[in-house]
C-alpha cells in the first residue's frame, strides 16, 4: 500500500476540481417501460442445486420504452431465511462477462447465514451469453497463429491493423442497429429494469473488475436505489478506457516480473536459475523462438502472451506456467506449453462473444484516438518500460480506433448520496491497479477501503482470504464497514504464494481457481 500511496498524493486535489456530470441522455429519470413479473424455473447444476433461471425483456433504447426489445438472461439463488435483505445483484466484470453461474458461486461461498438472507441474482448483460441478441462479430478472430504483436516492421504493424479494422467492420456489418446501445449506461438502465421486475425498491450490488464501474455508474444514475454495494478490484473511473489500458501495461509487467522472481525462488524445481532478470531474459528468448516457429503450429509469440497473461490475474496459475516454461527451455519440449495455451490462452465461442461485447462497450463508452499515430507513439513509449503485454493489449483494443459508433462522454461517478460502499483492492493488482481503488474511495463519499497488502490477484474476496471475507460478511450482514485514519480503512495481509506442483502438500485454491474461471481475463 505504501509504495502505491506516493503516486496518489495529488489525488484529493485533482478530484476536488472535478465537475459532477452525467452524459447527455444518461438521466435515470427517463420514462420507464412496464416490466412483466419474472417467471423463475429450476436450472440447477451439479455445483449449484438451487439455481433458478428467468428472462427479462428490456428496451434496446431506453429512451424508447415501447420500442424494440431485447432479452436478458437471469439467474437466482433464492433466500431461505426469515430475515430478507433483498436482491443482491452480482457481476463478474469484462465488459462481456456472464454472471449466471456467478450467482451460484457467490451464494455458496458466502457464510450460509448471510447468503440465506438474500436473493442472489446473476445476469448476462445485454449482448452477453444467453441474453439475446448475443454478439459474435467475427468468429475465430483469435484463431492461431496471429501476427506477432510486436510491430517491429511496417508489414507486421499493417497485418495487425488489418485484423483490428476487420473486426470493427464485421461488428458494423452484423450489428449496425444494436451497437449504439451496447454501453455501460444502457446496461445500468437494464439493471434498474431488473430491480423493478424483482419488485425491489432498492438493490444490493456486488461487482468485480469492470463490474465495479458498472456499479458506480448505476449508483450515479440511481443513487436512491442503492442499499449496499461491494466493489472488488476497482477500475479507475477517471481513465476509461484508453488511459486505463495504458496504465494496465506497467502493472502487468510488474506482475510478470513477480512471477519470474517466484520461479527463481523455486529453482530446485524449475532449474531456470536464481536471478529473476536472467530468467526474464530466457522468457523473451522463448518468445522470439516462438515468433519464428510456433509450437505445434499454434503457439506463436502472441499466443504465448495470451497464455501467460492469466498469471497476472491469478497466481494459482503460476505453477502450470512455470512448468511449461521450464520444459520448453530445459528439455526443448513444447507440449506443456501447448497444453497451457489450450487451458489458459485459447479463445472459444464464449470468448468470441465476450470480446465482441468488450469492444462494443469500451469503444462506445468513451472517446478513443482515431489517429493511429497517437496509439503508436503512446504504446512504444510504454513498451520501453513495460514490454510484457503492452503491444498485445494495444491490439486487443485497437478496433476502437475504427469503431463505427460515436463515443459517449465518460460518466463522472463521484457521489455524495450513497450509503457506505465497501471497496476491496489489492496493492499489486495488475488488471485494475491499486490507484483505481483509492480514487474511487475518494469519489464515493462515505465509502470504506479494505486493502490486501502485497496481494497481486484480481478479484480478492471469496477467493480464500479469510480476513477479506470476514469484512465482506460483516457488511452484508448488517452494513458494518471499517473506519480507519489512513488511506485505507482496514488492511489484510495477502495469502502465501502457491507452491510448485511437485511440492508436498501443494494445491491450488479450489475457491480461487473457480472464481477466476468465472471472472475470466481482460476484465
Amino acid at each position: 500500500m505504501k509504495k502505491r500511496a506516493a503516486a496518489l498524493c495529488g489525488t484529493a486535489a485533482v478530484l476536488a476540481g472535478m465537475v459532477t456530470a452525467v452524459p447527455a441522455g444518461a438521466s435515470g429519470g427517463s420514462a420507464a417501460a412496464p416490466v412483466a413479473k419474472l417467471a423463475w424455473k429450476k436450472c440447477a447444476t451439479g455445483d449449484y442445486a438451487t439455481l433458478q433461471c428467468a428472462s427479462l425483456k428490456v428496451p434496446l433504447d431506453h429512451r424508447e420504452p415501447n420500442g424494440k426489445k431485447i432479452t436478458l438472461a437471469l439467474s437466482r439463488v433464492p433466500h431461505t431465511a426469515k430475515k430478507y435483505q433483498g436482491p443482491l445483484l452480482v457481476n463478474p466484470g469484462g465488459p462481456g462477462g456472464s454472471g449466471l453461474t456467478l450467482a451460484g458461486y457467490v451464494a455458496s461461498s458466502l457464510p450460509k447465514k448471510v447468503a440465506a438472507q438474500y436473493d442472489v441474482i446473476g445476469f448476462d448483460p445485454r449482448g452477453v451469453g444467453k441474453s439475446k441478441p448475443a454478439l459474435n462479430c467475427r468468429p475465430g478472430h483469435f484463431a492461431p497463429v496471429r501476427p506477432n504483436s510486436l510491430p517491429t516492421t511496417a508489414k507486421i504493424e499493417q497485418a495487425n491493423l488489418k485484423r483490428a479494422r476487420a473486426f470493427a467492420d464485421a461488428c458494423a456489418k452484423k450489428y449496425a442497429s444494436v451497437l449504439p446501445y451496447i454501453d455501460t449506461i444502457s446496461a445500468v438502465k437494464d439493471m434498474d429494469a431488473l430491480r423493478r421486475a424483482l419488485g425491489a425498491k432498492k438493490i444490493n450490488y456486488f461487482g468485480y473488475s469492470y463490474g465495479t464501474y458498472l456499479g458506480a455508474v448505476y449508483a450515479k444514475l440511481f443513487p436512491n436505489r442503492v442499499r449496499r454495494a461491494v466493489l472488488d478490484s476497482v477500475v479507475d473511473p477517471t481513465g476509461v478506457w484508453y488511459d486505463d489500458n495504458l496504465q494496465q501495461d506497467q502493472a502487468f509487467n510488474d506482475r510478470h516480473r513477480t512471477l519470474m522472481a517466484w520461479i527463481a525462488k523455486n529453482d530446485k524445481t524449475y532449474r531456470l536459475g536464481t536471478d529473476p532478470e536472467k530468467i526474464e531474459a530466457k522468457w523473451y528468448v522463448m518468445r522470439s523462438a516462438l515468433a519464428k516457429r510456433p509450437a505445434d503450429g499454434k503457439v506463436g509469440a502472441s499466443e504465448l502472451e495470451d497464455t501467460f497473461l492469466p498469471g497476472g490475474y491469478y497466481n494459482g496459475y503460476w505453477p502450470y506456467l512455470a512448468e511449461a516454461f521450464a520444459a520448453f527451455v530445459n528439455k526443448k519440449n513444447d507440449d506443456p506449453l501447448v497444453e497451457a495455451y489450450e487451458n489458459f490462452g485459447a479463445v472459444d465461442a464464449a470468448g468470441d462473444n465476450g470480446y465482441s461485447v468488450y469492444t462494443s462497450v469500451q469503444c462506445r463508452d468513451a472517446g478513443w484516438p482515431r489517429d493511429w499515430a497517437e496509439w503508436r507513439d503512446d504504446n512504444w513509449a510504454v513498451y520501453e518500460k513495460a514490454p510484457f503485454m503492452t503491444w498485445n493489449n494495444a491490439w486487443y483494443n485497437a478496433p476502437c480506433a475504427f469503431w463505427p459508433t460515436k463515443s459517449l462522454d465518460p460518466v463522472d461517478v463521484s457521489n455524495t448520496a450513497l450509503p457506505p460502499v465497501l471497496i476491496f483492492q489489492a496493492t499489486d493488482d495488475a488488471a485494475t491497479p491499486y490507484e483505481g481503488g483509492v480514487i474511487t474511495h475518494h469519489l464515493l463519499r462515505g465509502s470504506s477501503l479494505v486493502v490486501e497488502q502485497g496481494g497481486g490477484n484480481h478479484g480478492i474476496t471469496l477467493s480464500g482470504n479469510a480476513c477479506l471475507d470476514k469484512r465482506l460478511a460483516a457488511y452484508l450482514t448488517d452494513g458494518t464497514v471499517p473506519r480507519g485514519h489512513g488511506e485505507a480503512d482496514a488492511v489484510c495481509e495477502t495469502n502465501p504464494d502457491p507452491r510448485p506442483l511437485s511440492t508436498k502438500g501443494a494445491s491450488a485454491s479450489s475457491r480461487g481457481s473457480t472464481l477466476h474461471g468465472l471472472l475470466g481475463y481482460r476484465g
